[in-house]
């Protein structure tokens, strides 16, 4: 599916081109499954904090098998595997770095490899590096059933945290419960600086991630307890917050920023030690991607459509049979 020039999803269009070779140190890769992510649609619109000229296709996520490998690389065809790429995974095959593939364990399909990646470590370098979570700790959750959203949810459970989830609906609220948040907000209809400081006895939140910005960042924000900390992870909001920098004085909370991007250059010890943990409770199915859509490839506009307009529940799933 390629985007031949910037704008909305709708102007992706199905064409043929010839397959992809490998190169030196190099796989090609026959993608079954690729997922879908907002920075997808920001690539597309030309609004990423980092530019591809057109043409190229979208897609950052994908699993499947190889079927070439080029000079030095020592990778069985036929290998199931996962990778991640800036562009490119919305197609039938992929060419990409052996080096960058993680083998998939035995019994994991397609489509949750392919769910897991980029939302699973923002979510996970998030928790365990850039703001450490503590069992029993409360974690506010913002945009909690989107992908980064549920992928905080289920790694902050499983970590111990007392979860809180905030998000638009009851039906979104309802799958972070099937998840393990312990209490949710329906943001659109409930003050959320009062709920969580009601749900947390007053004390205030230990730790919020916010992935929406907009106008839910600042209540989540006062909401903080004493020395918290808050971490902005992207705007799926459409907007950027504005914060009044005498609540962080007043609070003596902490403000991150964290972008994956930048983060193994950032922490590169942390980076790696995180990954290996964080692949190993996904492979030990300790951890799991909520796939909440699928769709075909040449439905691949619909599909960014669908997060573009913050539809989506969990993670949306592109499937290549």
């Amino acid at each position: 599916m390629l985007c031949r020039e910037y704008g909305p999803p709708e102007l992706l269009e199905l064409t043929e081109l010839p397959d992809p070779t490998a190169g030196p140190g190099e796989a090609v890769v026959r993608v079954r499954a690729a997922a879908v992510n907002f920075p997808d649609v920001l690539f597309m619109s030309g609004g990423y904090q980092v530019k591809v000229p057109p043409p190229f296709a979208p897609g950052s996520e994908f699993a499947g098998e190889v079927t070439a490998v080029g000079d030095g690389v020592d990778l069985p065809v036929g290998a199931r595997v996962a990778g991640s790429v800036m562009v490119g995974a919305f197609a039938e095959q992929i060419a990409v770095p052996a080096s960058t593939l993680v083998p998939m364990a035995p019994g994991v399909d397609f489509a949750d490899a392919a769910a897991f990646g980029v939302t699973y470590r923002t979510a996970y370098y998030t928790l365990r590096t850039v703001a450490p979570i503590r069992p029993e700790d409360w974690v506010v959750v913002l945009g909690a059933a989107g992908g980064v959203g549920l992928a905080a949810v289920d790694i902050a459970v499983a970590m111990g945290a007392k979860v809180i989830a905030a998000a638009s609906s009851p039906d979104k609220l309802a799958v972070c419960a099937q998840r393990g948040a312990l209490a949710g907000v329906d943001y659109a209809t409930e003050n959320l600086r009062d709920r969580i400081k009601e749900i947390t006895g007053g004390a205030g939140a230990r730790v919020v991630l916010d992935p929406v910005g907009g106008p839910y960042s600042e209540p989540a924000l006062r909401a903080l307890g004493r020395g918290g900390t808050f971490v902005t992870l992207g705007y799926a909001a459409g907007e950027i917050s504005s914060i009044p920098l005498n609540l962080v004085l007043l609070k003596g909370i902490t403000l991150r920023g964290m972008e994956i991007r930048t983060f193994f250059t950032d922490h590169p010890d942390e980076a790696l030690r995180d990954t290996a943990e964080l692949q190993q409770m996904f492979d030990e199915g300790r951890v799991r991607p909520y796939i909440g859509a699928r769709f075909p490839l040449d439905q691949a506009a619909v599909a960014l459509r669908h997060v573009a307009d913050r539809r989506a529940l969990g993670k949306v799933v592109i499937d290549i049979p």
